[in-house]
């Protein structure tokens, strides 16, 4: 198992719980009926676990994570959105759960982080029922494009792939899930891709702000420092980077996303 990059920091933690089915999972909701038993794999705080819930309920869902303390993260958010779900902890690897159980297996930016993303859609495929769906999206970090072209976020790039490698992870996944899809012995793949993109001034706001924050506390910024990757110093350069970016009227971000349906 590869180590979670970016780890729980509550920066990390505030990005994900902006996600949401109809940001984050538009390629797969013209799929969900309701009834569907649904997995989520790598759930995150669950936000977007919830809203899938609702979608398929009264359909049963199960949200994955690797970890007691992301468990327990998860299921507060669906306690506190009063959906009712499976909260386990598990390794897509070798996930301990019987073989055709779900109508649907997702994992949003999951596959980037593990180890062998080839042997984690083999198991989410077994989980599958036949017939089923097979559901993943990632971002493409080599993809990613912003102007101005500023040196700072050239940098942060660079950092953050070389962290993400040290930590057994694929940054640059979006582009590779239909080639891991059929790898793992998919046959009917339907690949797709889709964006979000950052310019309002309240959305640069959060967004930059956010990584302004995130690579000085967080996983990234401790394991940076201790492979050599950035000293303490550059990582200070490289959030007042983000802040200048933000507050830039011309400022724009594009994060492109690679994105798979898998028929069982």
């Amino acid at each position: 198992m590869a180590t979670y990059t970016h780890g729980h920091h509550e920066s990390v933690l505030r990005s994900h719980r902006w996600r949401t089915a109809e940001n984050s999972a538009g390629y797969l909701l013209a799929h969900l009926s309701p009834g569907d038993r649904l997995l989520d794999v790598g759930c995150g705080p669950a936000t977007l676990t919830a809203d899938l819930a609702e979608l398929v309920a009264p359909g049963r869902v199960t949200a994955l994570e690797q970890t007691d303390e992301a468990v327990e993260i998860a299921r507060a958010e669906l306690l506190a959105r009063d959906v009712d779900a499976d909260v386990v902890v598990g390794d897509v690897h070798a996930l301990e759960l019987a073989d055709d159980g779900y109508d649907v297996t997702h994992a949003h930016q999951v596959l980037q982080h593990v180890a062998d993303p080839v042997l984690a859609l083999r198991e989410m495929a077994r989980v599958t029922r036949p017939g089923g769906l097979v559901a993943v999206r990632d971002s493409d970090y080599a993809a990613f494009a912003w102007y101005p072209r500023l040196p700072g976020l050239d940098r942060w790039l660079e950092v953050y792939q070389a962290v993400a490698r040290h930590h057994g992870g694929e940054p640059d996944a979006g582009r590779r899930l239909h080639v891991w899809a059929r790898e793992a012995g998919l046959t009917d793949v339907t690949a797709s891709a889709d964006t979000w993109c950052f310019v309002d001034p309240a959305d640069r706001a959060w967004w930059g702000g956010m990584w302004a924050e995130r690579v000085l506390p967080s996983r990234l910024a401790e394991t940076a420092r201790a492979i050599g990757a950035a000293t303490s110093g550059e990582l200070e350069e490289i959030s007042q980077t983000w802040r200048a970016w933000a507050g830039h009227p011309d400022g724009w971000f594009l994060v492109p996303h690679g994105q798979v349906l898998a028929r069982v």
